[in-house]
């Protein structure tokens, strides 16, 4: 037994292991000491996680420093090329050891990742709802064209796609950019997935499509009970939308603790650094931002 697991080494300090074992649920997804290499150099070293149903674990850290590989790694969605060590388990499932049409089972319906770029994530020639219906049909053989048809439009509504029953045989194009990435939400809930790995949504959005994005994520959480996991370099967003906190450095976690303590006490100088270099209101601007 893993006494450094990070769910458990926290339970065992509040009781014994027979009543923590009875009384606690285990977590949707546990990550267990994953290290990522690329031709022999190491991306991510090491890093043990977990995401509770209906929790939202934000994963920070600046470009470069093994966040996304981890979650690609999550999705079973790396290259060949990439070498795969330690353990990731979802539902009890070690997905690891899973064939690969056991794990495309699992993608797209219990799993399913919103891209960061949504532009380049859509088919450009392809109508918008044809591209929604395709993930139901890939999970769904068994559905008829209206069933089908029904199960998109419910999630072009679920994401506040405007006039989804006039729109859905529209092309990427023709839609704006917040628009592009609710339809990418869309793509990710039509088959009501457990997990939603949401890598950089807000990225390439302003401010106030940003807010809408975000307000969004936390009513689709509520409504379908999403665990999240929400990959960002921007504390300011992670601050809005995750229960717990997890900070990435050169491809290890150097600190895991809820947003709250995180952003009030945070423990390590990486963190420091890293809330150090948001601007804010009160930031002398005489003065050059501290550097991570």
């Amino acid at each position: 037994m893993d006494y450094d697991t990070p769910w458990l080494g926290h339970a065992l300090q509040y009781g014994g292991f027979a009543a923590t074992m009875a009384t606690m649920p285990l977590p949707l997804v546990s990550v267990e000491d994953l290290s990522i290499a690329f031709a022999g150099k190491t991306a991510v070293e090491g890093i043990s996680f977990y995401v509770n149903e209906g929790e939202t674990l934000g994963l920070v850290g600046e470009s470069g420093s093994g966040k996304s590989a981890t979650s690609l790694a999550l999705l079973r969605l790396l290259p060949p090329t990439a070498t795969v060590g330690g353990g990731i388990r979802f539902a009890g499932e070690d997905l690891l050891a899973l064939p690969e049409d056991a794990v495309r089972r699992h993608r797209g319906r219990s799993m399913s990742m919103i891209f960061q770029e949504p532009m380049t994530a859509l088919n450009p020639v392809m109508p918008i709802g044809a591209q929604i219906a395709e993930a139901v049909r890939a999970h769904h053989p068994e559905l008829g064209r209206g069933e089908v048809r029904a199960r998109v439009l419910e999630a072009m509504n679920d994401v506040a796609l405007p006039s989804s029953e006039q729109r859905w045989k529209d092309y990427p194009h023709q839609f704006s950019g917040g628009q592009r990435q609710r339809i990418l939400i869309a793509m990710a809930i039509v088959n009501r997935p457990r997990l939603l790995i949401a890598d950089e949504p807000t990225t390439a959005l302003d401010v106030t499509v940003q807010a809408q994005i975000l307000a969004l994520l936390k009513r689709l959480r509520a409504s379908h009970n999403l665990a999240m996991l929400f990959i960002s370099h921007d504390l300011a967003v992670v601050s809005q939308v995750a229960d717990r906190v997890a900070v990435m450095q050169h491809g290890r976690i150097v600190e895991q603790a809820t947003a709250e303590q995180l952003f009030r006490c945070p423990q390590d100088a990486y963190t420091r650094r890293l809330l150090a270099s948001v601007p804010t209101m009160q930031t002398d601007r005489t003065k050059p931002l501290a550097t991570v």
